[in-house]
């Protein structure tokens, strides 16, 4: 062990004359414990709400989306599948169509967005059977076979639509229920222009655990919705299913040197880019705001430094005067830094990572003690707190907090350094 590090440690070491410096020792070693176990927490703890959002989204949309940018639908529906699925990465892709519409139900009226999907070959790529919660998604396989809807139960005479749970809710529906959609083109009939309208019976009801699906978002069969919007064989587009969706952006733009014009593809990141964005760059501040934290405990250990080089004047003294050089004073005093710096970054990690796992635990017993629910299901659509440790995220902070921590000690080092001996033992 070099005499410098050994020296270090001593002084770290309290004496009942140094009490109050052993003190500001532990606030400082608190304070940076604090700080990392703090950002680890509310790293992991945003990374979690961004995991649970993007598959919150990926489970009721697909990784990516093929379009006609002149908005004429697409015809040659199974030739282009067959193209995309060519493509390394590429899993599934199915045909679906999207419109808005006007639901009515008694006095309820609602503008929502309505998806033609095809359930049979989204199986087990969507989430919408997993989210089913009444209901079943039978009546999109019946609607296919005539001879199956003709010989079933009078029901399967109507299309089925399933519906978002906020909007069932707000439009006072149920399975079974009737409803009318109103399309926003009309027919041009001998009485002038009349809306296309037609009945549904509401055959399921889906939870994603977004608002806005919940709230705005039905799904019919393709030939109903073709029916309905007088498509003929045609379609809105394409939904794209890939390996790895951090590598859909690549997988897209293969897609799109494939196919060409006048097809545009658009991958989910794309398509959320301003949700993504915006979650990334509160992930930032947050980064930035508990920094803070451990720069608070960096100026403890700046005052602890100064206070053990006011009180170690003699003992640095007496080193250089048996021929300790500025550079050995440097090391002892930035060793200090150092140690309380790994202490409490080892600290604050061992903290962090026990937290992190047990986070749900944590706030349900916060919640019993208090006696209030610290996040609402009806308003945060959570039934848990989500989080993931981030160990490249983890990784930083501990290089972070070690460096603010190394570097709050060269200038007391470096003032301890410039100590004349002379000066030191003049009054011992």
């Amino acid at each position: 062990m070099a005499y410098e590090l050994f020296v270090s440690l001593r002084h770290l070491r309290a004496k009942r004359t140094q009490k109050f410096i052993s003190l500001n020792t532990w606030i400082s070693i608190g304070g940076v414990a604090l700080g990392v176990m703090a950002l680890i927490v509310v790293i992991a703890v945003m990374s979690g709400f961004g995991k649970d959002l993007r598959d919150k989204i990926l489970g009721t949309t697909s990784h990516a989306v093929i379009t006609n940018i002149n908005r004429s639908g697409i015809s040659d529906v199974d030739k282009i599948i067959q193209q995309v699925k060519s493509i390394p990465g590429v899993t599934a892709a199915s045909p679906f169509i999207m419109n808005h519409v006007m639901l009515t139900h008694g006095d309820s009226v609602s503008g929502i967005v309505i998806r033609g999907v095809d359930v049979v070959r989204e199986a087990g790529l969507s989430d919408l059977q997993k989210n089913l919660i009444h209901g079943s998604l039978d009546f999109m396989e019946a609607e296919k076979k005539k001879s199956q809807a003709k010989s079933g139960s009078g029901k399967f005479f109507r299309a089925g639509v399933v519906l978002g749970k906020e909007l069932a809710r707000r439009s006072g529906l149920r399975v079974g229920d009737v409803v009318s959609m109103v399309s926003p083109s009309s027919r041009i009939t001998p009485m002038g222009l009349i809306p296309k309208i037609k009945v549904f019976y509401v055959a399921g009801i889906f939870e994603s655990g977004m608002f806005e699906y919940d709230a705005n978002l039905a799904f019919i069969s393709i030939p109903a919705a073709q029916k309905f919007f007088s498509m003929k064989e045609k379609v809105t587009g394409i939904e794209v299913w890939v390996d790895d969706i951090e590598e859909a952006d690549t997988i897209a733009k293969a897609i799109q040197e494939k196919i060409k014009f006048p097809f545009f593809v658009r991958d989910w990141m794309r398509m959320n880019k301003n949700l993504f964005s915006a979650l990334r760059l509160e992930k930032i501040v947050m980064f930035v705001i508990l920094i803070l934290i451990i720069l608070v405990a960096a100026f403890n250990i700046v005052s602890t430094l100064f206070m053990v080089v006011m009180e170690k004047t003699k003992e640095i003294a007496i080193l250089k005067s048996m021929g300790a050089t500025s550079k050995s004073i440097i090391k002892i005093f930035s060793y200090q830094g150092l140690i309380i710096g790994l202490v409490g970054t080892f600290v604050g990690c061992a903290l962090g990572f026990t937290i992190v796992p047990n986070l749900n635990e944590i706030v349900g017993l916060i919640e019993d003690i208090f006696g209030f629910t610290a996040f609402p299901s009806d308003i945060y659509y959570l039934d848990k707190l989500p989080s993931e440790i981030q160990y490249m995220d983890s990784f930083l902070i501990v290089v972070f907090s070690i460096i603010i921590c190394f570097v709050a000690s060269l200038y007391p080092a470096w003032r301890a350094s410039r100590l004349d001996p002379v000066e030191g033992l003049r009054y011992e």
